[in-house]
């Protein structure tokens, strides 16, 4: 069997001890051990603008782990925008920039602006979205309602944005 996904900072001497804690794996032979999983990124708020171009030179771009993003689809959704905006530097067309409700465009003013002495890789998070206004945080206490009502924003701003 093979175990994905093991990575952690446990010397190799502690991890065997540790999962021989596990029942039926008292006298397992461990092939190969977990190890520290490092992320290469740049500092994006420093270098990056939210197009995903580079500050210094607005036809060069950033996308996917590389700029601090973390998981599949917020790297795939950051390539496509680099992609397209890409192109559209080529052409010397105005950069497109999601909406900061939605998850794509909260991703790429966080990996930009994001205002901390140590910047840290990120998965999207609903704590990453533009924040509801005071009136509606405070007559939907239910988070899940919140979460909604975020989501249906971030949807109607996204069609309103993709029609532009």
């Amino acid at each position: 069997y093979g175990m994905v996904g093991f990575q952690n900072h446990l010397r190799y001497g502690e991890q065997a001890r540790v999962l021989r804690l596990i029942p039926g794996l008292e006298n397992a032979e461990f092939l190969q051990f977990g190890q520290i999983h490092r992320n290469t990124f740049i500092n994006s708020p420093k270098i990056l603008e939210a197009t995903l171009a580079t500050r210094r030179n607005p036809h060069l771009f950033f996308a996917g782990q590389i700029t601090g993003v973390e998981g599949y689809i917020e790297s795939t959704a950051t390539g496509w925008l680099a992609g397209i905006n890409a192109v559209r530097a080529l052409h010397n067309e105005t950069l497109l920039l999601p909406p900061a409700s939605s998850a794509l465009g909260a991703l790429c003013r966080y990996v930009s602006g994001v205002e901390t002495g140590n910047f840290q890789p990120v998965n999207i998070t609903f704590g990453l979205l533009e924040p509801l206004p005071d009136e509606l945080r405070k007559k939907y206490r239910d988070k899940r309602q919140r979460h909604m009502i975020q989501v249906d924003r971030a949807l109607k701003d996204w069609d309103d944005f993709v029609a532009s």
